[in-house]
């Protein structure tokens, strides 16, 4: 009897390392995402005059990083307390929050597939109504500047939609310069330039545009046509839509971030895929050593 030892249950060290170490990264992230937000609101001076954050008729891309880096902190500090603390209570926190994030995210998926027009027309609205305040929030202009570039898009579902800011719009009343342009983000590239052109959408959407010969933007429409339609009949608003494409992009960000979904499709859901297992191995790590740190406590 002298010889042996009583072995009973034991808390893994992997495993509680494991969370202590992937939490501490998570919650060093959410600090400096909270960190960004609070600096940016900061710079505008929303800290100084907290009513101002509902003064902003559009999205304030500041949220997100709050949003984020405060799910992101409140996670990271249960999982790594509660693995360095071996604190129960802390870690089934960890794991039912994890739990119900992986609920909402798997939820938010299956009502995007089934209700995909209602999706569509709430991103619409979403986008017209932050178009309506692009020049209220730097962030937000840098945001939508940042998407039309990179989606090659201008509006919702046209250039025609930058009639809803008061800047832009083509009404008679409107005194700004930019009256019937588009931010310069909506502008097609030119490989040659080197500087941002940031006055190139000044009266893109007046008839004509290109300042071309009406024989050589004849030429060029009918071109155009050939390509895109099939056949060469004109009319005004195709020459007005082909005068614009030499200036401006005339597709929506709507339908051009379906295409870029329908291109991407396969990254975009492994992405989602690899992040909903992340979610359910945590939330089995944890859970473990939960049992382990119960199953040692009973022992005593």
């Amino acid at each position: 009897m002298s010889g042996k030892h009583y072995k009973g249950p034991e808390v893994s060290c992997c495993i509680k390392y494991f969370i202590f170490g992937f939490n501490v990264i998570f919650w060093f992230l959410g600090i400096a995402f909270l960190g960004i937000g609070l600096w940016a609101w900061n710079e505008k001076g929303v800290l100084s005059n907290i009513s101002s954050i509902t003064d902003l008729g559009g999205f304030d891309p500041v949220w997100l990083f709050l949003v984020v880096g405060g799910v992101m902190f409140i996670l990271g500090f249960a999982g790594c307390i509660g693995a360095l603390r071996e604190n129960t209570f802390l870690l089934k926190f960890f794991s039912v929050f994890l739990g119900i994030i992986f609920f909402l995210e798997l939820t938010a998926g299956v009502l995007a597939f089934v209700f995909k027009d209602w999706i569509k027309d709430q991103l619409y609205f979403f986008i017209n109504n932050n178009i309506r305040a692009y020049r209220d929030d730097i962030d937000l202009q840098n945001l939508i500047d940042f998407t039309q570039e990179y989606w090659q898009c201008c509006g919702a579902f046209g250039a025609d939609d930058w009639n809803l800011n008061i800047y832009f719009n083509c009404t008679d009343s409107n005194a700004s310069r930019e009256r019937c342009g588009v931010p310069f983000s909506c502008c097609t590239k030119d490989p040659a330039e080197d500087v941002i052109n940031t006055q190139c959408g000044y009266d893109a959407r007046q008839k004509p545009v290109s300042g071309l010969p009406p024989c050589l933007l004849a030429q060029r429409v009918s071109e155009e046509l050939l390509n895109l339609r099939g056949d060469a009949v004109l009319s005004s608003s195709l020459v007005k839509e082909v005068d614009q494409q030499i200036v401006i992009y005339t597709k929506g960000c709507v339908p051009q971030f379906e295409k870029w979904l329908q291109d991407n499709l396969t990254i975009v859901a492994g992405i989602f895929i690899g992040i909903a297992l992340l979610q359910i191995f945590g939330i089995c790590l944890a859970q473990n050593l939960v049992s382990d740190i119960e199953a040692v406590r009973a022992s005593w």
